[in-house]
């Protein structure tokens, strides 16, 4: 299901729109068990040989004619930790009608909705150059309200573009969680990798501390595909700026275009070989895109942990 973002903006608070959003998911599912009367799929499981009868949730039966069975705390539980950018560069939009930090934004609000109906506790990670704010993970309501709370703040500060060019330092931020996170988690990544690429290197270094630290790592690289990976902007000369170092460069789009796509992709590619070998997925999230493939990548993530 496309939601038009222009809806969304309209919608508040945060809450309603992350369940807006991933209701419209859930309807779109077509195998889910639960299309058309529920986000409750995450409550549930299919029944199994062997599963006792007292389990089975009669009612849900009554609407698919198929035996689930009741999950509890003990089998859905998780600790999920949603790691955010909020340096310069993901304020970026050319394209979208959402900047890559709005739309990331909205992504992380629906992944605690999602996450707080399947009772598992959510903490939240804001960075730029190092961890801004840390908070830790619950599953409380009065939690979660918290974290929509201070994501609803960051939208406000993208709305009025009041920021100060801040760079982006993923690896320094990633080990810095990966010293402070004493539990076994998983750790959701939202950035747009948008730092030099020699630093990409110690990025990899950063997830291979998570992952000796027992945690999973889930990370999306949140980018506007049109502009940022395909260059494809209308002929003529083109000013490009910094966000975050405020540095200019001129550029003739078409003269350098099958020499830049040829690149990004050659180093897009070896980055997601070199996160499949520190074991970690990797996914694109384009910011002209339903959420659907995102949402469905982290539930399948989720899955592969139960």
């Amino acid at each position: 299901m496309i939601l038009d973002p222009n809806l969304l903006t309209q919608l508040a608070p945060l809450d309603l729109k992350a369940r807006t959003i991933v209701e419209g998911f859930i309807s779109g599912l077509h195998r889910s068990p639960f299309h058309g009367f529920s986000v409750e799929f995450a409550e549930h499981r299919p029944y199994n040989k062997g599963d006792d009868f007292k389990h089975i949730d009669w009612k849900v039966y009554g609407k698919t004619e198929r035996f689930y069975v009741k999950r509890y705390e003990a089998e859905t539980n998780l600790r999920a930790h949603i790691v955010l950018d909020i340096s310069s560069s993901m304020y970026f939009r050319h394209f979208a009608e959402w900047s890559k930090l709005r739309y990331a934004i909205h992504y992380a609000a629906s992944l605690i909705y999602m996450m707080h109906r399947q009772r598992d506790a959510c903490g939240l990670v804001l960075f730029d150059e190092e961890v801004e704010e840390q908070f830790p993970a619950k599953s409380s309501y009065s939690h979660v309200r918290m974290l929509y709370s201070e994501l609803e703040k960051r939208l406000e500060d993208e709305q009025k573009k009041s920021f100060e060019k801040r760079a982006s330092a993923s690896a320094n931020a990633l080990h810095q969680l990966a010293e402070n996170l004493k539990r076994r988690s998983l750790v959701v990544i939202l950035t747009d990798l948008f730092e030099n690429v020699g630093s990409h290197e110690a990025l990899i270094s950063s997830i291979r501390h998570l992952r000796h630290q027992k945690h999973e790592v889930l990370l999306f690289n949140v980018l506007e595909h049109k502009s940022e990976r395909q260059l494809d902007f209308p002929d003529g000369k083109f000013l490009f700026e910094d966000m975050e170092t405020g540095s200019e460069l001129e550029v003739i789009p078409a003269q350098v275009k099958a020499d830049y796509q040829q690149k990004v992709n050659e180093y897009t590619q070896q980055f997601k070989i070199a996160c499949s070998e520190a074991g970690a997925d990797f996914e694109e999230i384009d910011t002209q895109s339903p959420f659907d493939l995102a949402l469905l990548a982290y539930l399948n993530k989720r899955k592969k942990l139960n």
